[in-house]
């Protein structure tokens, strides 16, 4: 009133910024949308592939782009076959080399982790602990670099296809998608190009010898077949007929 009575001017009071609200909220609210987001763009592909089977792999890429875009190097998997369709031979061998307690873990063998981490620790050797859930993962959905972040995202993807796929839709999506060689994927091609017949026929000698491989299966698969394979195949050999191939 003074104001106007002097004929001055109406100082007007400053209206606080309704509805801005502080940086740190802004900035959580950021980060949840972010991982709105990434929960979102990584269930899509794992729904999917519960139904669809997958068409290629980042492995399959990676090699591609290694090897100078060559045509022999395949992008696409062109020989799958449904779990129901494959010798049970070749289910029980990968079973026994690679894990031996699949239908009764939940995507992670914590005593295998926890003797590996124990090794790798205090030793000089490197033992893995991936369970054919997580090597599922890590084919399908992701690279083969090790480093903490794919490991975390390996877990993170083992525990969606465990939730959403069942068992057996996991173990046919691994022996449909593994490298078996050089530029061979699943076990079909592998079982066309190492024994000439498919992976419906395949003998418990030749499923073992398949599964004995799987480490390391660019350098294993050699003819004739290097002693430490031959080892391995005798001891899954062995162990096959303790092995179930479902619940």
């Amino acid at each position: 009133m003074v104001y106007v009575f002097l004929g001055l001017p109406v100082k007007k009071k400053r209206k606080r910024g309704k509805g801005k609200k502080p940086i740190r909220i802004r900035i959580w609210k950021i980060a949840f949308d972010l991982l709105l987001c990434f929960i979102a763009l990584t269930m899509v592909p794992v729904l999917l592939y519960k139904f669809v089977n997958p068409p290629t792999t980042p492995l399959m890429w990676i090699r591609w782009v290694k090897s100078g875009a060559q045509q022999k190097t395949p992008l696409h998997l062109n020989a799958w076959v449904p779990i129901e369709q494959m010798s049970p031979n070749i289910i029980k061998a990968v079973l026994a080399a690679e894990d031996q307690k699949f239908f009764t873990h939940k995507g992670f063998d914590w005593l295998a982790i926890e003797y590996a981490i124990q090794t790798n620790l205090t030793t000089d050797r490197k033992v893995g602990a991936s369970t054919i859930s997580m090597q599922t993962s890590r084919n399908v959905f992701l690279w083969q670099t090790r480093s903490w972040f794919r490991k975390l995202l390996e877990s993170y993807f083992t525990v969606l296809i465990e939730f959403f796929w069942s068992k057996q839709r996991i173990l046919e999506v691994y022996l449909n998608v593994i490298e078996w060689g050089d530029a061979i994927y699943g076990c079909e091609q592998a079982a066309q190009t190492y024994f000439r017949r498919s992976s419906k026929t395949l003998s418990p000698v030749e499923s073992a010898w398949m599964a004995a491989v799987l480490p390391s299966p660019r350098h294993w698969a050699l003819r004739p077949t290097p002693k430490h394979v031959q080892a391995r195949q005798s001891k899954i050999l062995h162990a096959l007929p303790q092995m179930q191939t479902s619940h």
